[in-house]
């Protein structure tokens, strides 16, 4: 037990990411292909606890949502990530909890040194009944930008809904 409880070159890894971030993010939440995507901003805050065992990642930002009346307005956005390398299942582990729902999503991924991506692979079920695939991409452009991709199979493959560029605060 003492020997799964070491750090190690990943727990590493993903304290490179500590620190704040400024983001910027694009959903394709409309049908309609040909729509243009939703854009917002906010700020997101990553630290190492448990002796750099875990991350947790603090986001907060606005984004677009139909209020009481149908028509779309600025909504205060909140959510956090614990993020760490599970040493037994030799596999990144994430969660995430958020203001806009009431489930916790769990994900397991990979990295590769390669193209400094991070893979996650996660179920989604936003609706009883309705559990879509997603699959979510971390590419680390450098040390001060990270780009996340998020892709769901809605049952006709697989499409990009979701896309963030991270910039370490303080940076261009």
């Amino acid at each position: 037990m003492m020997e799964m409880s070491k750090l190690n070159e990943n727990h590493k890894l993903l304290a490179s990411m500590d620190g704040s971030w400024n983001y910027t993010i694009k959903m394709w939440m409309n049908p309609d292909p040909n729509a243009q995507p939703q854009q917002s901003k906010g700020t997101a805050t990553r630290k190492s606890v448990m002796g750099g065992r875990y991350f947790v990642m603090d986001v907060i930002g606005k984004m677009q949502m139909p209020g009481q009346d149908g028509k779309m307005k600025d909504m205060q956005f909140k959510g956090m990530a614990v993020e760490g390398y599970d040493n037994v299942k030799k596999k990144f582990v994430s969660s995430w909890i958020d203001s806009m729902g009431t489930g916790i999503q769990f994900s397991e991924g990979t990295y590769d040194p390669a193209t400094k991506t991070f893979t996650y692979n996660m179920e989604m079920e936003m609706m009883p009944g309705m559990k879509t695939p997603v699959r979510e991409v971390i590419k680390m452009t450098d040390k001060d930008h990270m780009l996340l991709e998020w892709y769901e199979n809605q049952g006709g493959g697989e499409k990009k809904t979701m896309e963030i560029n991270y910039t370490r605060a303080g940076k261009k």
